[in-house]
């Protein structure tokens, strides 16, 4: 049912006009070899969307040359519209190029799994314990490390999207408009799509950054040519990969077109029931067994919701989630969401992982005849089940028809202009995390319409800004890999808990 290959007579009204289109995925890469390379991307998971997009751009467009610069950025586009954790959607998004439904389910199911785990394991540890020295000590040096991996995402994924001085505007509005006056995510990408689709009309060599497949302009003015220009790809470390090596071609390249990847309406409606069904079936029948009223039933029904309006990310949807869960349903004491939050910081997965945390609490204070614990797990499985079954669905139905929308310029450069905007977005979610990891206790700023966030700077917090300076250290001057650079921290986090504070 879920078989993404679609005849020629279904498609050829939607055929872009130029390509080599193939029967399938049209590669050497195996399933297995792409199944560890997802397990890869999910142990790497750490740092929010930033540094999760930037751990699949370093191994897949940088390392393995398995999908092409403007065809990743073009994905990314596409998932950073949608509602949901968007680093999450681009790993399925890549995993169905590269291996259909199957790749899809496979890339974003990993990418999920370790989250699950890991927030499923200290949510238990929070609810029967909720002082545990050794996890505060984890906490503390993991979140001043990953601030660090977020700068560094930052700067990978801006150096290639901000290609002029129009891209570095529309950035720095949307970090503005995000940060200083708290203006809504989707009006922010909204306005940043209308300004390249309408730029393009005035000046198409300044607004087609992202030059799609069958684009006019060529490689001369894409991203990728830049990049071979100005400068050389980076290898994991830092490091220049040798130009015969940046030079090879892309296995899902910005010319070919597979079949699977050809919009078809027999194709969408297959996988809008199919999908549809996953998602609500659950639902239907929580509903006609344990009632309306039942704590399953009440999540299920309100992340449901939630999983339809979380465009920008967790940090967009926290404070709805906060006074629902807090307020309405009386799930959360005042404050537990920030510890929930910081759970999400500080695994891997997406940051919208922190609803499982809202879920588990949810059911645990409200376990009926169940035991807490055993409510409470399932509570986590309700909620994560609602959140990210419809991302499949999402990603399944619409890419398809963002494929084929590649060769449209003018669209194109839509979408370049929200992805100079997305830069901005990702600096605020940074620096958001930056001041939240450094700084004990802050004031908003509310005069002129602004919305603005402002440290206590007497509250700095030394032992965290020095672990975030080694952190800086470890990663730009020495090259050191996430993981390592993540344990380091976390073991200064633990000295400083357990030694020095003892």
């Amino acid at each position: 049912m879920t078989d993404d290959s679609a005849h020629s007579n279904e498609s050829t009204d939607t055929t872009p006009s130029t390509g080599n289109v193939a029967s399938g995925p049209d590669h050497d890469v195996s399933f297995r070899e792409a199944f560890w390379i997802w397990v890869q991307v999910a142990a790497y998971s750490f740092g929010g969307p930033a540094g999760q997009i930037g751990v699949m751009h370093k191994l897949l467009v940088s390392q393995k040359r398995w999908i092409s610069e403007r065809r990743f950025l073009h994905a990314m586009n596409y998932t950073m519209l949608l509602p949901g954790p968007e680093a999450q959607q681009l790993a399925t998004y890549i995993g169905w190029l590269l291996h259909k439904t199957k790749g899809g389910i496979v890339a974003g199911t990993l990418f999920i799994l370790p989250g699950f785990v890991s927030i499923l394991a200290l949510s238990i540890l929070y609810a029967e314990f909720r002082e545990v020295t050794s996890v505060e000590a984890i906490f503390f040096g993991l979140q001043a490390a990953v601030l660090a991996i977020v700068v560094e995402a930052l700067i990978r994924i801006g150096s290639r999207a901000l290609a002029n001085a129009a891209m570095v505007a529309i950035a720095a509005g949307a970090f503005i408009g995000i940060f200083v006056f708290d203006i809504l995510f989707p009006i922010i990408i909204l306005t940043a799509g209308l300004v390249g689709f309408f730029g393009h009309r005035y000046a198409p060599e300044v607004f087609t950054v992202i030059t799609g497949h069958g684009s006019d302009e060529g490689d001369e003015d894409g991203v990728n040519a830049r990049e071979s220009e100005d400068e050389s790809i980076l290898d994991d470390r830092g490091e220049p990969i040798a130009s015969d090596e940046s030079e090879t071609e892309a296995v899902i390249s910005d010319e070919l077109i597979a079949d699977h990847e050809r919009p078809s309406t027999w194709r969408a409606a297959r996988v809008a029931a199919f999908w549809g069904a996953l998602w609500f079936g659950p639902l239907l029948s929580l509903y006609l067994v344990l009632g309306a009223g039942h704590i399953f039933t009440q999540e299920g029904i309100f992340f449901s919701q939630v999983a339809v309006v979380t465009f920008g990310g967790a940090y967009a949807v926290l404070a709805y989630i906060a006074q629902e869960a807090v307020a309405t349903y009386g799930w959360l004491e005042a404050g537990e969401m920030i510890d929930g939050l910081g759970m999400a910081e500080t695994t891997p997965g997406p940051l919208v992982q922190v609803v499982q945390f809202v879920g588990f609490m949810g059911a645990y204070r409200n376990p009926g005849m169940l035991d807490p614990l055993v409510a409470g797990i399932l509570g986590s499985i309700v909620v994560t089940w609602v959140t990210f079954v419809p991302c499949f669905l999402f990603i399944f139905l619409g890419a398809p028809y963002i494929e084929y929308l590649r060769g449209k310029e003018s669209l194109t450069a839509a979408l370049s202009g929200i992805t100079a905007a997305v830069v901005g977005i990702i600096l605020n979610l940074a620096v958001w995390f930056g001041l939240h990891v450094l700084f004990e206790d802050h004031w908003t700023y509310d005069g002129y319409g602004m919305d603005l966030l402002v440290p206590f700077f007497e509250t700095l917090d030394v032992a965290a800004l020095v672990i975030v300076a080694g952190s800086f250290a470890l990663i730009f001057r020495f090259k050191q890999g996430m993981l390592r650079t993540l344990a380091i921290a976390m073991a200064a986090g633990l000295f400083y808990h357990l030694v020095l504070l003892a």
